[in-house]
């Protein structure tokens, strides 16, 4: 039997990555909701493996009615824990918009390190699978803790090695997702497919392997978006400045309003 364990202590967690943390509060033009974060500690039996959760979600007066989820998986963090918190600017503002957003803690203190050397796309597969099957457990556990939510309408988002944990999980499961979102994968291919619907932020900085992004003529077939801008690869976390927080929470609020 799966076994799931509260974790009430995220405050040295938020210290570290959230030093400029904006209030709980985001007054934008649109509706906003005050928001809570609670954390839980997962265990998939199946692979011995603890899934470290954090939840960003809205505290309304009533319930949200077709809440709409968010599962974002963090970049590398050289396994040092609590990256799924660093990225408050991101999680909190889609949080404060009604969102209910579930990030996970894809890398434990045990793992190996991410491979930097060979065929990156080969080595560090492995890595990828891993988090696109913490992907799917914790799916199909939101499911049945809050099975009142709306998981017709799933968005995954990912930065960095997580957009290649995220792109992964569309290859392997395209019928769970309806959008991703990808913040600068730059290994794993996007699939060419038009359900679910394909977003990628791109930064200045780091190019993507050869035909990890498609051609403009599968741009169009598919309806896949990409976006350049000119932030960095590195700056896509809460180290961005707040010009560039403004311009990917932008971005992804357009994406995930579209129809």
């Amino acid at each position: 039997m799966k076994q799931i364990f509260f974790i009430f202590s995220v405050t040295l967690l938020l210290t570290s990555c959230l030093t400029n943390k904006p209030s709980s509060t985001l007054h934008l033009d649109t509706k906003t909701y005050d928001f809570r974060l609670d954390s839980l500690e997962m265990f998939d039996n199946s692979r011995n493996r603890k899934i470290p959760v954090a939840f960003f979600q809205p505290k309304p007066d009533k319930r949200i009615k077709n809440q709409q989820v968010v599962i974002f998986s963090h970049g590398y963090g050289q396994n040092k824990g609590g990256d799924n918190l660093c990225y408050s600017y991101l999680t909190e503002n889609l949080a404060s918009k009604g969102y209910y957003v579930v990030s996970i803690q894809h890398e434990l203190p045990t793992d190996e390190l991410l491979p930097m050397d060979g065929n990156l796309q080969i080595t560090r597969r492995s890595n990828w699978e891993r988090g696109a099957e913490n992907i799917l457990f914790v799916l199909k556990k939101m499911k049945e803790i809050k099975p009142d939510l709306d998981y017709q309408r799933l968005t995954l988002i990912g930065h960095s090695n997580g957009a290649d944990m995220t792109v992964l999980f569309a290859h392997k499961h395209p019928e769970l997702a309806y959008k991703i979102i990808s913040m600068d994968n730059r290994r794993m291919p996007l699939p060419r497919i038009s359900k679910p619907k394909v977003y990628t932020l791109r930064s200045n900085d780091f190019p993507a392997d050869e035909q990890v992004l498609p051609t403009i003529d599968e741009q169009i077939k598919y309806g896949i978006v990409i976006q350049q801008t000119q932030i960095n690869h590195s700056s896509m976390d809460d180290d961005a400045t707040t010009t560039e927080r403004k311009i990917m929470n932008d971005f992804i609020e357009k994406y995930l309003n579209e129809k």
